[in-house]
């Protein structure tokens, strides 16, 4: 995966990390490949009932807005 996408996934969970760590969790890049990105939701995050809402609706538009290229975000440590 090239380096400009991975900048714009950086930029976009940059824009999203201050709301999750808000609410006492965060999110770990792990990998971007094949325009699927990989993330592992931590902290309160991890175990939070609406953690799937968070990952579509809050951290898969966010990074869509900066890289529309990227098809799907996927939680590892779902």
């Amino acid at each position: 995966m090239s380096n400009t996408i991975l900048n714009k996934v950086n930029k976009a969970l940059e824009e999203i990390r201050p709301f999750l760590i808000s609410d006492g969790g965060n999110v770990e890049l792990i990998e971007v490949k094949d325009h699927i990105v990989k993330v592992k939701l931590t902290g309160a995050c991890n175990g939070c009932f609406v953690n799937q809402s968070t990952l579509k609706l809050g951290i898969e538009a966010t990074i869509k807005k900066y890289a529309p290229e990227i098809t799907e975000v996927v939680n590892i440590s779902a």
